[in-house]
């Protein structure tokens, strides 16, 4: 849960450029988020068809440590694709931030979209891509429509993300489950997280700052995903 942060009420935000900047900026972080979404997909196809999967999903199986393992990589790597995203230095770099991330996001979901692939039904992944896709379009119409700044959401989400990992991290060790009631918790999580950001794609991030805002949002999507994954593999 390492996302872009980002600095408030400055002349360069967004929220004080002009008309034309503001607009390109909104259709360029979309654009973008979008075009993640899409190598998201495709890379998560590749890795779902090959043996990569079998082989993942035997090492966690085998060892439940390696879970603290991958998880520590991935907020490694979350945090290294979100300063390269964020980096004003060079915009290849941001581009680099934003594939390392997605990258990171695919071999991270294998297990469990192999896992729900496999004992799921075929309807699982389809249904749970549609359910994030309604709330997100919910959630981005609400911060769209009121125009409010939901920045005041950034603390919570601070404690509520360090509460989740320890949650987690606890239930990895001990080897048990959440359940359900704590996914359902966690996509009200998401969902508040993607108004923060929808948000600030409003009214905080800088003009020049589409790589991460779009990361940014992506990753919340993600953590939407993984979760409504869970809900409808329970519901099985």
């Amino acid at each position: 849960m390492s996302y872009a942060d980002n600095t408030y009420e400055n002349p360069y935000s967004v929220a004080h450029a002009s008309v034309d900047d503001r607009a390109d900026f909104i259709t360029k972080t979309y654009l973008h988020l979008a075009g993640a979404v899409g190598v998201f997909a495709g890379i998560e196809f590749a890795l779902l068809n090959s043996p990569f999967a079998d082989m993942f999903v035997n090492m966690l199986g085998n060892n439940r440590f390696a879970w603290f393992m991958v998880l520590g990589v991935f907020m490694v790597v979350s945090w290294v694709a979100n300063s390269w995203a964020s980096s004003n230095a060079s915009v290849g770099m941001q581009y680099m931030g934003l594939l390392l991330y997605v990258v990171a996001e695919a071999v991270i979901f294998v297990p469990l979209l192999t896992i729900a692939s496999r004992f799921g039904g075929s309807s699982v992944i389809p249904m749970a891509g549609i359910a994030t896709g309604v709330l997100f379009l919910s959630m981005t119409a609400i911060v769209f429509i009121t125009r409010k700044d939901f920045s005041f959401l950034r603390s919570i989400l601070m404690f509520g993300g360090f509460a989740a990992l320890g949650l987690i991290a606890v239930s990895i060790f001990f080897q048990f489950s959440l359940g359900p009631i704590f996914a359902y918790l966690m996509v009200a999580f998401a969902c508040a997280y993607i108004l923060y950001y929808t948000s600030n794609v409003l009214h905080h991030y800088q003009v020049g700052q589409h790589v991460a805002a779009s990361l940014a949002l992506f990753a919340s999507v993600a953590l939407l995903f993984w979760y409504l994954v869970q809900i409808f593999m329970s519901r099985r």
